[in-house]
């Protein structure tokens, strides 16, 4: 479902006009806000399989931090791979404190980089610290959950689950409007989170804690 299909959706629900364009007046603007706030609280819930992705980067011999750019500040690393010479292995995850303490407590020069902590982010993408630092170019790719940016075109296509995405928009344009003889807001919140627990049941049988990633 594209945004736009979702904004008429919901005006759909509360008997008001479709619209043809997503700020073609203030009442379909204040509904697109109620969309985003709604595929957030969704995207929240569960690490959805389509927002399954794969950013990687190229080390520089020396350099032990790297923004990851396309992840945003709300990812989840699944797994991390370094390729050496035509082999493979495993980044461990660990805290930004232990590579901090192995930088100044230790001299163990640069090699290929066994863990990796989260360092932030630049107000766009989240970075990371890698240890022990480069020592040369290596090829890393993390497999990650990364929830979609905000919806901003018309045609930008919902990821997570559209109906649970409409029904929290519609709970919130209720509780706006106030009552007028539809649908109260607390029981459609409550249809949203119905319906937010059955398709999470759903995806749950297809994984278990991501023994297997898959892109999509």
């Amino acid at each position: 479902m594209t945004f736009i299909e979702s904004i008429n959706e919901v005006l759909a629900r509360l008997r008001e006009t479709s619209v043809s364009t997503i700020t073609q007046n203030a009442y379909a603007i204040m509904v697109g806000h109620f969309v985003n706030d709604a595929k957030r609280q969704v995207e929240d819930a569960w690490d959805w399989d389509a927002q399954n992705t794969s950013i990687s980067i190229n080390t520089v011999g020396g350099t032990s931090g790297y923004t990851l750019t396309g992840s945003g500040t709300k990812q989840k690393c699944i797994s991390a791979n370094v390729t050496t010479t035509g082999r493979q292995g495993r980044l461990r995850p660990v805290s930004a404190g232990f590579i901090e303490d192995q930088q100044q407590l230790t001299t163990t020069t640069n090699s290929v980089p066994c863990y990796y902590a989260w360092d932030g982010n630049d107000g766009t993408d989240s970075k990371i610290q890698l240890y022990p630092t480069p020592d040369s170019a290596y090829a890393i790719t993390f497999n990650m959950n990364v929830p979609q940016t905000t919806l901003t075109a018309a045609s930008d296509v919902i990821l997570v689950p559209s109906e649970a995405v409409v029904m929290g928009a519609y709970a919130r344009a209720l509780a706006e409007r106030g009552e007028d003889g539809a649908l109260a807001s607390s029981e459609a919140y409550g249809l949203f989170k119905g319906i937010l627990a059955d398709r999470i049941a759903l995806e749950q049988t297809r994984n278990q804690d991501y023994q297997e990633w898959l892109a999509t």
